[in-house]
């Protein structure tokens, strides 16, 4: 890693996909960047808000899902988590940037504030659509924003749709 390198930490609940790859890359397409990628292990779901989520996008077999309890041990959640930093680390390696990546806790806030103070100059949160957290400004683009001294872009899974 060169002195003059800048790091990006990207909070992502999810695997990045190819698309995300090539919207975070394009950011910076002519600087030497480093990728930090956190993924959380979501051991502590919120239902509700969960459910909300669904049904605001007519997913009605995954707000059902949600209702039922049809939730991941510990294990399981970590265990996904892990494969979502792989998969996620490995392609942004593909475009041959430099990546790491690992998994931290459910809220993954700690994680993003360790990541700066190690010097993360911008962070990228990639999420699905949350009506009830993007509404009220309690996603993580949000907390990270109020928190952190660095600019944060919040980017949805998949999409080039921006976050609030």
């Amino acid at each position: 890693m060169a002195a003059d390198s800048w790091t990006v930490v990207v909070l992502t609940e999810d695997a990045l996909t190819s698309a995300d790859v090539d919207h975070i890359t394009s950011l910076h397409p002519d600087e030497e960047i480093v990728y930090r990628v956190l993924v959380p292990a979501d051991t502590e779901h919120n239902v509700v808000a969960s459910v909300l989520d669904h049904l605001g996008m007519l997913q009605l077999r995954e707000a059902w899902d949600d209702l039922v309890g049809k939730e991941p041990t510990p294990e399981q959640a970590s265990q996904t988590a892990s494969e979502q930093v792989v998969t996620s680390v490995e392609l942004l390696r593909a475009t041959g940037a430099a990546a790491s990546g690992e998994v931290t806790q459910d809220d993954p806030l700690p994680a993003l504030q360790a990541a700066v103070a190690a010097g993360g100059d911008e962070i990228v949160v990639v999420t699905y659509p949350h009506a009830v957290e993007d509404t009220f400004h309690t996603d993580w683009a949000s907390r990270a924003r109020e928190e952190l001294q660095v600019p944060v872009l919040h980017l949805y899974a998949g999409t080039s749709a921006l976050g609030d």
